[in-house]
């Protein structure tokens, strides 16, 4: 446990240090909720526009997660190898699970204050949600299967891509280009039919509808993300993400070259 201890607060000491880490985490989503709020709702009825600024807050948040796990977690782990903290890590008599378990609870702690920050500016703005108790501990459970899926992909990219900022832009790239053709950046109702294939596989966007299913309405979703079918896919599909990164980080990032 110390250990883990450990690692974690190296982690988040490191991420809270660099304005890179909290630009893209915090300060991106929050300028985007701002913008978004003011300027892609004027010609909706007004009695829904708190529940549209409410749907892009969420998207926002889930991409707050998103760039946690897959941006400053490689980011971390590329940090520590270039600089030679990693190799000294691995020579120790440390189990590479304590490390990135460290290293991930880091990362979530600082997506989570992300995420919280997000969603107060976007109250802020107008944004209100709909749901019971009830919808609102599914949404928390959905979060959840975001983290770990941001989190295996962070592990892989981590793991594969040696550079610091490759790690970085990789994370970063992968997190816009699959949000924007996920459904997070558009409605679900304006994409191809592939990629609305391609939204209701990747774990992500189908999390992040059915979150918004849940707390902005089912017509803000575009369609049923809550069939127990899609449920099931996405929870499996979150889990595989968080395996295979595992999986690689301790097989192939947790060595000496």
């Amino acid at each position: 446990m110390r250990q883990i201890s450990g690692a974690f607060n190296k982690t988040l000491k490191e991420l809270l240090r660099e304005k890179a880490a909290l630009f893209w985490t915090i300060a991106w989503p929050v300028i985007w909720v701002i913008i978004a709020s003011f300027s892609f709702t004027g010609s909706a009825p007004q009695e829904v526009i708190p529940y549209i600024k409410g749907a892009v807050t969420i998207s926002m948040m889930v991409f707050a997660l998103m760039i946690g796990g897959m941006s400053n977690l490689p980011a971390s782990i590329a940090g520590d190898r270039a600089n030679g903290l990693l190799a000294k890590l691995i020579s120790m008599p440390i189990r590479p699970y304590k490390d990135f378990v460290g290293r991930v609870l880091a990362v979530v702690a600082l997506s989570l204050l992300a995420a919280a920050t997000v969603v107060v500016v976007g109250l802020a703005t107008g944004a209100r949600f709909t749901g019971t108790e009830a919808e609102l501990a599914q949404a928390i459970g959905f979060i959840c299967l975001i983290i770990c899926a941001s989190s295996g992909v962070g592990l892989i990219a981590g793991t594969l891509i040696k550079q610091l900022q490759g790690a970085i832009m990789t994370g970063v790239g992968i997190a816009v280009i699959t949000s924007a053709v996920s459904g997070l950046f558009a409605p679900y109702e304006v994409l191809p039919v592939p990629l609305q294939i391609f939204s209701r596989v990747y774990p992500i966007s189908s999390a992040h509808a059915s979150i918004v299913s849940l707390l902005a309405g089912p017509e803000v979703a575009g369609y049923n993300p809550l069939t127990s079918g899609q449920i099931t896919l996405t929870v499996v599909l979150s889990f595989v993400f968080l395996l295979v990164g595992t999986v690689l980080y301790s097989r192939l990032g947790w060595k000496l070259e």
